[in-house]
């Protein structure tokens, strides 16, 4: 019988449906209230999407469309009953909530513990699971520990969202026997559609679940039908290239475009050829590609930088630059915030980080 672990504490799933559990921390009383509702049947739910292209809206989702999302993971890995599930993160948003439904679906054991950036250490290091959940940020904590670092390879599959894995994690994380997924879905797909190889070579080429159809729009944006999305197509903001073989390549969303001189750039793709340069100027510090308004160009490309400017010359970062990217595609600046806005899952907000910078060069600082 499946059961919930919070620190060393058991809930089988028998005494969660009756509500026998005591009082807990509001992170764990929230969880078991899903876990409530589930299991005593509720057809419908509420879900917060991230806000990290705009402002956060509430979704309606069927029980149905919840559980066919964890059905087509649970065949995608073969996932076996009585399986360790480690979930750190949000419950309240949607990746977290669906690692409760695969738990209750897959009669699996999950490790419950509050969302914190190395999730890993208040475990021993020869703890074990067959499926944990993380964004980038987590994986590069504890990958930077060696205690954490030696839980992260007794993990069979890791899968990872919220935002793309910086390449040089990538690398560092390939070196484990862990096998690493990176997640392409949202609020409005139930968690993921598709999955990445992150142990592949070359560009992330991502696989659909089983039972999920895909499809490219006139404007290169992504259309997906499955019973996630209760067989209805749906379109999004995301660019893509689809391949011979079914998979597809993301190249970033089309609201974060920019035209500059006419030449439609796309931020993440910068992102991604500018790593090298960027990992040797700024080890360890997030950034990301944006625009400003611009009288010849219409919008110029700009890098913006999490923390503060140094002695360095931003002039010759910027040659450097310009020497690895594209015609259009180079910064024209580096912007510096001290600290990155981010939505409530932790994403980045680029709006919102740069609606800040704004206020902080008016203001002087």
């Amino acid at each position: 019988m499946g059961k919930i672990i919070i620190n060393e504490q058991e809930f089988s799933y028998q005494q969660i449906k009756q509500g026998k559990w005591q009082e807990q921390r509001p992170y764990f009383q929230a969880a078991l209230s899903f876990c409530y509702d589930w299991l005593n049947g509720k057809s419908s739910f509420e879900l917060q999407s991230s806000g990290s292209t705009g402002k956060p809206k509430t979704i309606q989702v069927s029980r149905v469309q919840m559980s066919s999302s964890a059905k087509a993971t649970g065949n995608f890995f073969n996932v076996q009953s009585d399986a360790g599930l480690l979930c750190c993160l949000n419950t309240a948003m949607i990746a977290g909530k669906m690692m409760l439904v695969r738990a209750m679906e897959w009669d699996s054991r999950l490790y419950l513990v509050e969302p914190s950036s190395n999730p890993l250490l208040s475990f021993p290091i020869d703890q074990r699971f067959d499926l944990a959940t993380m964004v980038p940020l987590q994986l590069e904590a504890c990958l930077d520990q060696a205690a954490s670092a030696t839980v992260l390879s007794n993990i069979q599959v890791v899968l990872i969202g919220g935002a793309p894995l910086a390449d040089a994690v990538r690398q560092k994380a390939r070196k484990l026997p862990t096998k690493l997924f990176q997640t392409y879905g949202m609020t409005e797909t139930v968690s993921h559609i598709a999955l990445g190889d992150l142990k592949s070579e070359g560009p992330l080429i991502y696989q659909a679940l089983p039972g999920v159809l895909i499809r490219q729009l006139h404007e290169g944006q992504l259309a997906i039908k499955a019973p996630m999305t209760n067989d209805q197509w749906i379109s999004t903001n995301d660019v893509v290239e689809i391949l011979p073989s079914g998979g597809f390549v993301w190249k970033g969303r089309s609201d974060f475009t920019i035209n500059s001189g006419g030449v439609k750039v796309q931020p993440e793709e910068v992102e991604g050829l500018a790593a090298e340069v960027i990992a040797q100027q700024y080890p360890g510090q997030r950034y990301f590609v944006t625009a400003l308004p611009d009288a010849k160009l219409g919008q110029k490309v700009v890098l913006m930088i999490e923390g503060e400017q140094g002695d360095e010359d931003p002039q010759q970062i910027l040659e450097a630059l310009k020497r690895k990217l594209p015609p259009y595609h180079s910064p024209k600046n580096l912007l510096f915030v001290p600290k990155f806005a981010e939505t409530a899952s932790h994403k980045i907000s680029r709006h919102q980080t740069l609606e800040q910078w704004k206020a902080l060069t008016e203001t002087g600082q």
